[in-house]
Protein backbone atom coordinates (compact mmCIF):
# COMPACT_ATOMS: atom_id res chain seq x y z
CA UNK A 1 0.00 0.00 0.00
CA UNK A 2 1.02 3.14 -0.63
CA UNK A 3 2.64 6.22 1.65
CA UNK A 4 -0.61 8.50 2.49
CA UNK A 5 0.67 12.27 0.96
CA UNK A 6 -1.06 13.81 3.62
CA UNK A 7 -1.03 13.00 7.33
CA UNK A 8 -3.21 14.01 10.50
CA UNK A 9 -1.61 15.02 13.69
CA UNK A 10 -3.69 14.66 16.80
CA UNK A 11 -1.90 16.67 19.30
CA UNK A 12 -2.17 14.76 23.01
CA UNK A 13 0.65 16.55 25.10
CA UNK A 14 -1.98 18.63 27.20
CA UNK A 15 -4.45 15.94 28.30
CA UNK A 16 -2.26 12.55 27.81
CA UNK A 17 1.20 13.82 27.85
CA UNK A 18 0.83 16.77 31.12
CA UNK A 19 -1.56 13.92 33.01
CA UNK A 20 1.73 11.29 33.43
CA UNK A 21 3.89 14.19 34.31
CA UNK A 22 4.40 14.66 37.88
CA UNK A 23 4.80 18.00 38.65
CA UNK A 24 1.67 19.94 38.92
CA UNK A 25 1.31 22.24 36.17
CA UNK A 26 -1.55 25.73 36.78
CA UNK A 27 -4.67 25.64 34.61
CA UNK A 28 -3.01 29.35 33.28
CA UNK A 29 -0.29 27.19 31.52
CA UNK A 30 -2.05 24.61 30.42
CA UNK A 31 -4.98 27.43 28.64
CA UNK A 32 -1.53 28.85 27.21
CA UNK A 33 -0.02 25.58 25.67
CA UNK A 34 -3.18 24.95 24.12
CA UNK A 35 -3.52 28.70 22.79
CA UNK A 36 0.06 28.04 21.30
CA UNK A 37 -0.83 24.79 19.93
CA UNK A 38 -4.19 26.12 18.24
CA UNK A 39 -2.03 28.84 16.11
CA UNK A 40 0.65 26.24 14.70
CA UNK A 41 -1.99 24.82 12.02
CA UNK A 42 -2.89 21.59 13.94
CA UNK A 43 -7.01 20.75 13.69
CA UNK A 44 -7.09 17.90 16.54
CA UNK A 45 -5.67 18.92 20.41
CA UNK A 46 -7.40 16.75 23.36
CA UNK A 47 -7.26 19.29 25.33
CA UNK A 48 -8.45 17.46 29.00
CA UNK A 49 -9.89 14.55 30.71
CA UNK A 50 -12.90 14.61 32.79
CA UNK A 51 -12.08 11.63 35.25
CA UNK A 52 -12.03 11.59 39.00
CA UNK A 53 -9.19 14.14 40.37
CA UNK A 54 -8.70 11.54 42.88
CA UNK A 55 -7.57 8.92 40.12
CA UNK A 56 -5.93 11.73 38.04
CA UNK A 57 -5.27 15.07 39.88
CA UNK A 58 -3.47 16.78 37.03
CA UNK A 59 -7.40 17.06 35.24
CA UNK A 60 -9.01 18.40 38.06
CA UNK A 61 -9.26 21.92 36.19
CA UNK A 62 -10.71 20.49 33.39
CA UNK A 63 -13.75 22.67 33.39
CA UNK A 64 -11.42 25.78 33.73
CA UNK A 65 -9.30 24.71 31.02
CA UNK A 66 -12.20 24.18 28.84
CA UNK A 67 -14.12 27.52 29.12
CA UNK A 68 -10.63 28.96 29.38
CA UNK A 69 -9.26 28.26 25.99
CA UNK A 70 -9.61 30.12 22.48
CA UNK A 71 -11.30 27.92 20.27
CA UNK A 72 -10.03 28.01 16.23
CA UNK A 73 -12.22 27.69 13.75
CA UNK A 74 -12.09 24.41 12.35
CA UNK A 75 -9.94 22.94 15.10
CA UNK A 76 -11.46 20.47 17.39
CA UNK A 77 -10.59 19.97 21.58
CA UNK A 78 -11.70 16.34 22.51
CA UNK A 79 -11.39 15.00 25.81
CA UNK A 80 -11.04 11.97 27.77
CA UNK A 81 -14.47 10.35 29.15
CA UNK A 82 -14.51 7.26 31.48
CA UNK A 83 -18.08 7.10 32.22
CA UNK A 84 -21.53 8.70 31.92
CA UNK A 85 -20.95 11.45 34.81
CA UNK A 86 -17.45 12.46 32.08
CA UNK A 87 -19.47 12.94 29.53
CA UNK A 88 -21.87 15.03 31.21
CA UNK A 89 -19.16 17.00 32.68
CA UNK A 90 -17.82 17.19 29.27
CA UNK A 91 -21.36 18.07 27.47
CA UNK A 92 -21.52 20.93 30.13
CA UNK A 93 -17.83 22.34 28.91
CA UNK A 94 -19.06 22.55 25.72
CA UNK A 95 -17.42 19.57 23.69
CA UNK A 96 -17.79 18.29 20.45
CA UNK A 97 -15.91 15.27 20.39
CA UNK A 98 -14.98 12.83 23.42
CA UNK A 99 -12.82 9.84 23.46
CA UNK A 100 -13.32 6.13 25.66
CA UNK A 101 -10.37 4.02 26.57
CA UNK A 102 -10.13 0.36 26.24
CA UNK A 103 -7.22 -2.30 26.70
CA UNK A 104 -6.68 -5.27 24.85
CA UNK A 105 -5.19 -6.88 27.66
CA UNK A 106 -7.39 -7.85 30.72
CA UNK A 107 -4.91 -7.41 33.42
CA UNK A 108 -4.50 -4.21 32.25
CA UNK A 109 -8.31 -3.22 31.97
CA UNK A 110 -8.50 -4.49 34.86
CA UNK A 111 -5.84 -2.65 36.52
CA UNK A 112 -5.88 0.41 34.97
CA UNK A 113 -9.69 0.80 34.77
CA UNK A 114 -11.08 -1.78 37.08
CA UNK A 115 -13.01 -3.97 35.24
CA UNK A 116 -12.73 -6.25 32.58
CA UNK A 117 -12.35 -5.85 28.87
CA UNK A 118 -16.08 -6.90 28.20
CA UNK A 119 -17.43 -4.76 31.04
CA UNK A 120 -15.28 -1.96 29.78
CA UNK A 121 -17.18 -2.06 26.13
CA UNK A 122 -20.60 -2.29 28.14
CA UNK A 123 -19.46 0.89 29.51
CA UNK A 124 -18.99 3.07 26.77
CA UNK A 125 -22.20 1.67 24.47
CA UNK A 126 -24.50 3.47 26.43
CA UNK A 127 -22.17 6.78 26.71
CA UNK A 128 -21.36 6.24 22.77
CA UNK A 129 -24.95 6.01 22.55
CA UNK A 130 -25.65 9.22 24.56
CA UNK A 131 -22.76 11.16 23.22
CA UNK A 132 -24.27 10.39 19.82
CA UNK A 133 -27.67 11.86 20.49
CA UNK A 134 -26.12 14.97 21.23
CA UNK A 135 -24.14 14.99 17.90
CA UNK A 136 -21.02 14.94 19.81
CA UNK A 137 -18.13 12.54 18.01
CA UNK A 138 -16.46 10.06 19.78
CA UNK A 139 -12.66 8.48 19.02
CA UNK A 140 -12.01 4.83 20.53
CA UNK A 141 -8.38 4.51 22.18
CA UNK A 142 -6.63 0.83 22.26
CA UNK A 143 -4.11 0.56 24.92
CA UNK A 144 -1.15 -2.36 25.13
CA UNK A 145 -1.53 -3.13 20.96
CA UNK A 146 1.91 -4.02 20.96
CA UNK A 147 2.62 -5.26 24.56
CA UNK A 148 1.41 -5.54 27.91
CA UNK A 149 3.10 -4.41 31.31
CA UNK A 150 1.42 -7.20 32.74
CA UNK A 151 1.08 -9.85 30.36
CA UNK A 152 3.75 -9.09 27.73
CA UNK A 153 3.01 -10.31 24.60
CA UNK A 154 -0.61 -9.33 23.04
CA UNK A 155 -2.38 -11.03 20.09
CA UNK A 156 -3.32 -8.94 17.36
CA UNK A 157 -6.25 -11.00 17.17
CA UNK A 158 -6.84 -9.43 20.66
CA UNK A 159 -6.59 -6.19 19.16
CA UNK A 160 -8.62 -6.74 16.04
CA UNK A 161 -11.53 -8.11 18.25
CA UNK A 162 -11.44 -5.09 20.69
CA UNK A 163 -11.21 -2.91 17.82
CA UNK A 164 -14.02 -4.03 16.02
CA UNK A 165 -16.13 -3.78 19.18
CA UNK A 166 -15.56 0.16 19.55
CA UNK A 167 -16.23 0.15 15.75
CA UNK A 168 -19.44 -1.32 16.03
CA UNK A 169 -20.59 0.55 19.04
CA UNK A 170 -20.14 3.96 17.09
CA UNK A 171 -15.99 5.18 17.27
CA UNK A 172 -15.83 7.10 14.17
CA UNK A 173 -11.65 6.44 14.81
CA UNK A 174 -10.05 3.88 16.83
CA UNK A 175 -6.51 5.04 17.85
CA UNK A 176 -4.26 1.74 18.26
CA UNK A 177 -1.61 2.50 21.21
CA UNK A 178 1.72 0.82 21.82
CA UNK A 179 1.63 2.02 25.34
CA UNK A 180 5.08 0.73 26.94
CA UNK A 181 6.31 1.10 23.45
CA UNK A 182 8.11 -2.14 23.01
CA UNK A 183 6.54 -2.91 19.56
CA UNK A 184 8.68 -3.39 16.16
CA UNK A 185 8.42 -2.54 12.41
CA UNK A 186 7.52 -6.13 11.97
CA UNK A 187 4.94 -6.53 15.63
CA UNK A 188 3.51 -3.10 14.44
CA UNK A 189 2.64 -4.59 10.62
CA UNK A 190 0.89 -7.50 11.75
CA UNK A 191 -1.11 -5.93 14.47
CA UNK A 192 -2.42 -3.71 11.82
CA UNK A 193 -2.75 -6.42 9.16
CA UNK A 194 -5.59 -8.19 11.74
CA UNK A 195 -7.33 -5.04 12.91
CA UNK A 196 -7.74 -4.08 9.03
CA UNK A 197 -9.88 -7.29 9.03
CA UNK A 198 -12.29 -6.00 11.30
CA UNK A 199 -12.05 -1.82 10.84
CA UNK A 200 -10.78 -0.44 7.60
CA UNK A 201 -7.67 1.26 7.97
CA UNK A 202 -9.08 5.29 6.73
CA UNK A 203 -10.59 4.62 10.68
CA UNK A 204 -7.52 4.03 12.46
CA UNK A 205 -5.00 6.43 13.84
CA UNK A 206 -1.51 5.31 15.23
CA UNK A 207 -0.62 5.81 18.93
CA UNK A 208 3.43 5.07 19.69
CA UNK A 209 5.28 5.50 22.54
CA UNK A 210 9.12 5.76 22.30
CA UNK A 211 10.47 4.13 24.74
CA UNK A 212 12.92 1.52 22.81
CA UNK A 213 13.29 4.31 20.44
CA UNK A 214 10.99 2.66 18.08
CA UNK A 215 8.34 4.88 17.58
CA UNK A 216 9.34 6.84 14.27
CA UNK A 217 9.96 3.10 12.68
CA UNK A 218 6.61 1.71 13.56
CA UNK A 219 4.64 5.21 12.37
CA UNK A 220 6.26 4.42 9.36
CA UNK A 221 5.73 1.28 9.00
CA UNK A 222 2.40 2.16 10.04
CA UNK A 223 1.79 4.65 6.94
CA UNK A 224 2.93 1.97 4.44
CA UNK A 225 -0.50 0.18 5.70
CA UNK A 226 -1.93 3.20 4.83
CA UNK A 227 -2.57 4.81 8.66
CA UNK A 228 -2.72 8.84 8.13
CA UNK A 229 -3.54 9.44 11.61
CA UNK A 230 -1.61 9.81 14.51
CA UNK A 231 -1.26 10.94 17.73
CA UNK A 232 1.50 12.59 19.29
CA UNK A 233 2.68 14.92 22.06
CA UNK A 234 4.50 18.45 21.90
CA UNK A 235 7.76 17.93 23.86
CA UNK A 236 7.19 14.19 24.26
CA UNK A 237 5.46 14.94 27.20
CA UNK A 238 4.15 12.18 29.27
CA UNK A 239 6.91 9.62 29.81
CA UNK A 240 5.92 5.93 30.20
CA UNK A 241 4.60 4.91 33.63
CA UNK A 242 5.95 1.19 33.44
CA UNK A 243 9.68 2.12 32.41
CA UNK A 244 11.14 4.33 35.18
CA UNK A 245 12.67 6.83 33.28
CA UNK A 246 11.81 6.01 29.62
CA UNK A 247 10.59 8.43 27.20
CA UNK A 248 6.84 8.05 26.69
CA UNK A 249 5.03 9.69 23.75
CA UNK A 250 6.35 10.16 20.65
CA UNK A 251 7.54 13.72 20.38
CA UNK A 252 5.39 15.67 17.72
CA UNK A 253 7.94 17.53 16.44
CA UNK A 254 9.74 14.30 16.15
CA UNK A 255 7.22 13.03 13.55
CA UNK A 256 6.97 16.51 12.15
CA UNK A 257 10.59 16.89 11.10
CA UNK A 258 10.11 12.86 9.85
CA UNK A 259 7.22 13.55 7.48
CA UNK A 260 8.91 16.95 6.31
CA UNK A 261 11.74 15.18 5.60
CA UNK A 262 9.41 12.54 3.30
CA UNK A 263 7.19 15.59 1.48
CA UNK A 264 4.29 14.56 3.41
CA UNK A 265 1.82 17.28 4.11
CA UNK A 266 0.31 17.90 7.71
CA UNK A 267 -0.10 21.80 7.86
CA UNK A 268 1.39 21.93 11.15
CA UNK A 269 4.33 24.44 11.47
CA UNK A 270 7.51 23.15 12.91
CA UNK A 271 8.98 25.62 14.35
CA UNK A 272 6.29 27.07 16.32
CA UNK A 273 5.82 23.71 17.92
CA UNK A 274 9.86 23.54 18.67
CA UNK A 275 9.00 27.22 20.40
CA UNK A 276 6.01 25.56 22.39
CA UNK A 277 8.42 22.40 23.51
CA UNK A 278 10.43 25.15 24.94
CA UNK A 279 7.66 26.97 26.46
CA UNK A 280 5.86 23.66 28.01
CA UNK A 281 9.42 22.34 29.33
CA UNK A 282 10.39 25.37 30.97
CA UNK A 283 7.34 25.40 32.85
CA UNK A 284 8.50 21.76 33.91
CA UNK A 285 11.63 22.93 34.74
CA UNK A 286 13.39 20.90 32.56
CA UNK A 287 15.13 21.26 29.22
CA UNK A 288 13.39 19.09 26.13
CA UNK A 289 13.48 16.08 25.81
CA UNK A 290 12.83 15.11 22.08
CA UNK A 291 15.77 15.08 19.29
CA UNK A 292 14.55 17.84 17.04
CA UNK A 293 13.61 20.04 19.79
CA UNK A 294 17.17 19.60 20.89
CA UNK A 295 18.67 20.15 17.95
CA UNK A 296 16.83 23.19 16.32
CA UNK A 297 16.46 24.73 19.77
CA UNK A 298 20.42 24.35 19.89
CA UNK A 299 21.08 26.46 16.86
CA UNK A 300 19.00 29.17 17.99
CA UNK A 301 20.30 32.05 19.97
CA UNK A 302 18.84 32.43 23.29
CA UNK A 303 15.25 34.11 23.64
CA UNK A 304 12.10 33.69 25.28
CA UNK A 305 9.44 31.20 23.67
Amino acid sequence: MNIPDEIRIVEVGPRDGLQNESKTVSTAVKIELIDRLSATGLKAIEATAFVSPKWVPQMADNAEVMAGIRRGPGISYPVLVPNMKGLEGALRSGCDEVAVFAAASESFSRKNINCSIDQSLERFAALIEAAKEKNVRVRGYISCVLGCPYEGHVPPEAVAWVAGRLFELGCYEISLGDTIGSGTAGTTQTMIDAVTDKVPVQNLAGHFHDTYGQALVNILTAMQRGIAVFDSSVAGLGGCPYARGATGNVATEDVLYMLNGLGIRTGVNLDAVVDIARFISDALGRPPISHVARAMLAKRPARDA
